[in-house]
């Protein structure tokens, strides 16, 4: 079922070695549990390469290097490298997901399970430089033999130029440099002038005409490279040993980090392949229900790719699949094997969100006919070989899958055949989903409990398939209509109808309209479910249109408070100036200018009065109809032409006796709503004040004193406000402010508040009897 070209697609998402080896050796797990751990790794990786992908360059395989180095085989420089790159790459990794824990916890505890070896790290990065190189500091000794080394062969150097540029030896020579031949200086000297440079011949050239010679003068200073050569080597191979042998002690742990590096790799390959294939996570069930929504072939380019749906396991365990050849049957079974094994790896499936697959501990499959990718055409032997072992190894909850059973061999016998390898596979709890031609296991489906027929849908008109899957309707194979198609003579295919059975015309005929029924009631619902979203829209309009309404009703509500408020400050202050203006009055001799203020205070107090209970009607009472069979005594209701509260005391058929405050009164119990039921023992939640303007008139036994003790001083001033205005309602003169002593702030405070108070004429502190430092006696106008 092309499992491998998955594992070699999802390798070229990997960008370690190690990562992309782990990729080719994918393989699906058949716990449920292990499954769900593998699709949340998966889920971490595809939803944070949205943000952000992990660092993994530098990071390459070191299992090979470790294992040499094991055998006490001496790594080489270069190698020493490898390990360098490495660790920084993993430093780096680390420090990613320390950055990502959050989104991450599950590849986040990977990470942290990655030891970062510093010493390590730090002692090669001592002896190699960045091209791998071995450093001269890589020790103190190998620096010595270094210096030593290039000091000899500067003199060397030096001393044989000189010889090359002497004017006199210059014709002796081929060319006037410096070469080395078996890790020996030479010059290159004309044959024929081989007497006139005495010295040791070490090569020559491919014509004869050059011999390169190692000048006598320069035997001993070649001889000290030679030996500082030897040094160095020696010293580079002691530095390689003991670092071979730090690496080796650290080998556990280095196989454990490359291990980790690349599981990471590996799931975020895993990722990468979901996104790159537009998957989705499946949804896994244990009761072997198969709900795949608009499924995709994932080897197929998406461009050409049928989306199909394919259900299996809550109605019936076996779907049977007709229709013609080249339809889509057999892409059907890879389809859902492949998937299958895919999500049981780990791996998103290239399907709607919401699909659902089960677990299945085996997926059996015999898949093999001319439109199989990997053999030639089945024979009839090869087929039941291979239904013979799976009959032998299948067990309930696996998933078999059988392309054209019972092919190869006479109708009859293959259809008898196909229908008792049905029966025993289902005798033993498997999931089946097979394909077939035999009009018998058409019927048979029909028949029997658990089965559902199923076909790849023909236009009849184009007389060219959809690859459509159709659950619930047999298909026909359509052999005459294709036949026809593909330039099959009319005559012949008129004489081969009329070969035909009419019994299996007439049911190729039912099989067609069954067909063009279904593709009619698929086009009916997919209506309904239009209107069905465009209702669900229309609803979730109105509801937050009406929740728009209640944050206005609210809005107006807390206005109509407001200005409430408003006016009743503002009637307060018309208040304070005609109490102002009568006491101004009273000081008048005449009686009628008093009179007259009088009548003009009345006409104030009307039109205050009036304007605010204007504006009191225009807020629409809240409550609802009086219910008598609910109503009971001490209820609350709210008398609409009185615009007021009361309790009721007595219920009188369809009359109410109604309590307001001092007051009874008899009213229809049409003309009320009911407002709140009798209060409890405990302390109601208070209800808004429906205010009235008798407020106005306050009752004259207020108190003469008003403790503000513990208060803040803005809070003090706020409480003297009100109470001042009530005390010059109430005809008071004097009043007493009790603040304590303390610190002496609130006081200080309070005093300040009556210096500027336009009603108050003076004041001082109480009399040791009233109270002393600790209260203040005001006096007013």
């Amino acid at each position: 079922m092309h499992y491998e070209a998955i594992a070699e697609r999802l390798s070229q998402k990997a960008q370690t070695n190690y990562g992309k080896k782990l990729a080719r050796q994918i393989a699906p797990a058949d716990d449920f549990s292990i499954v769900s751990e593998l699709l949340a790794q998966t889920s971490e990786a595809y939803n944070l390469l949205s943000e952000a992908a992990p660092p993994f360059g530098g990071i390459v395989d070191l299992r090979h290097d470790l294992k040499q180095i094991s055998l006490g085989i001496i790594a080489a420089p270069e190698s020493l490298l490898r390990f360098s790159n490495t660790f920084y790459g993993l430093r780096n990794l680390k420090k990613f997901f320390k950055q990502h824990a959050k989104k991450t916890p599950c590849l986040t505890n990977w990470a942290m399970q990655i030891e970062i070896l510093g010493q390590l790290e730090a002692d090669i990065d001592k002896i190699i430089d960045e091209s791998g190189a071995i450093k001269d500091d890589a020790t103190p000794e190998l620096y010595k033999i270094r210096q030593a080394l290039t000091s000899a062969k500067n003199r060397l150097k030096s001393s044989l130029n000189g010889m090359l540029h002497d004017s006199t030896l210059q014709k002796y020579f081929q060319d006037n440099i410096v070469t080395v031949r078996d890790g020996r200086y030479v010059i290159p000297v004309k044959q024929e002038y081989r007497q006139f440079v005495p010295g040791v011949i070490h090569d020559q050239s491919a014509s004869g005409s050059t011999i390169f010679v190692e000048p006598l003068t320069v035997t001993n200073l070649n001889n000290d490279i030679r030996e500082f050569s030897a040094r160095e080597k020696r010293e580079i191979e002691r530095i390689m040993r003991l670092i071979c042998a730090k690496i080796a002690k650290a080998s556990p742990q280095i196989l454990k980090n490359c291990r980790l590096a690349a599981m990471l790799d590996f799931v975020f390959a895993k990722g990468r392949l979901a996104r790159s294939m537009n998957a989705s996570y499946p949804e896994l069930n244990d009761k072997g229900i198969v709900n795949l929504k608009k499924a995709r072939q994932p080897l197929l380019e998406p461009h050409k790719v049928v989306p199909i749906d394919i259900v299996l396991g809550k109605d019936f365990q076996t779907l049977l699949i007709t229709g013609p050849n080249t339809g889509g049957k057999t892409v059907s079974l890879k389809t859902l094997g492949l998937l299958s094994l895919m999500a049981q790896s780990g791996l998103f499936i290239p399907a709607e969100e919401g699909s659902a697959l089960p677990v299945y501990k085996n997926i059996f499959a015999d898949i093999g006919d001319e439109q199989s990718l990997e053999q030639n055409l089945s024979t009839f032997s090869a087929h039941m070989t291979h239904i013979i072992d799976i009959l032998k190894r299948v067990q309930k909850g696996d998933l078999v899958l059988l392309d054209e059973m019972g092919s190869g061999t006479d109708p009859e016998e293959g259809a008898g055949l196909a229908i008792a390898i049905l029966e025993n596979l289902i005798q033993k709890g498997a999931s089946i989903v097979g394909t077939t031609h035999y009009n018998e296991l058409k019927t048979y489906a029909y028949s029997q409990p658990g089965i559902e027929n199923a076909s790849v849908e023909f236009d009849t008109k184009t007389l060219r398939p959809t690859y459509r899957l159709l659950i619930g309707v047999p298909g026909s194979s359509n052999a005459f209509s294709i036949s026809e198609r593909l330039g099959l003579p009319p005559d012949v295919v008129a004489r081969a109808r009329q070969v035909v059975k009419a019994d299996h015309a007439n049911f190729e005929r039912v099989l067609n309209t069954l067909e063009t029924q279904k593709s009619h009631y698929e086009t009916k619902n997919m209506q309904i479910k239009e209107r069905e979203r465009q209702i669900s829209i229309t609803e979730n309009e109105l509801l937050s249109q009406k929740g728009d309404f209640e944050a206005q009703k609210a809005a107006i509500l807390q206005k109509a408070q407001s200005d409430s408020a408003a006016l009743i400050r503002e009637a307060r202050r018309e208040a304070n100036y005609i109490i102002k203006e009568l006491k101004a009055q009273f000081k008048e001799n005449d009686a009628q200018k008093r009179l007259a203020a009088l009548d003009a205070s009345r006409k104030l107090l009307r039109e205050a009065a009036s304007k605010y209970s204007d504006f009191n009607n225009s807020i629409p009472a809240q409550g609802t109809p009086v219910d008598l069979k609910k109503l009971r005594i001490g209820d609350s209701v709210h008398i609409k032409k009185l615009n007021k509260d009361g309790i009721v005391e007595a219920i009188n058929g369809k009359e109410l006796s109604i309590s307001l405050g001092g007051l009874k009164t008899t009213v229809k119990a049409s003309d009320c709503l009911f407002a709140a039921p009798k209060k409890e023992a405990k302390k109601e939640i208070s209800q808004p004040v429906r205010h009235n303007f008798s407020a106005l008139n306050k009752a004259a036994n207020i108190s003469r004193q008003v403790d503000i003790r513990g208060m803040m001083v803005d809070e003090a001033c706020e409480v003297l406000d009100k109470y001042i205005d009530d005390a010059l309602l109430a005809g008071l003169k004097e009043i007493i402010i009790i603040h304590g002593k303390g610190t002496g702030a609130l006081r200080k405070g309070v005093h300040d508040y009556l210096k500027k108070h336009r009603n108050v004429a003076s004041y001082g502190l109480a009399d040791i009897n009233e109270g002393g430092s600790g209260a203040t006696v005001a006096r007013f106008c």
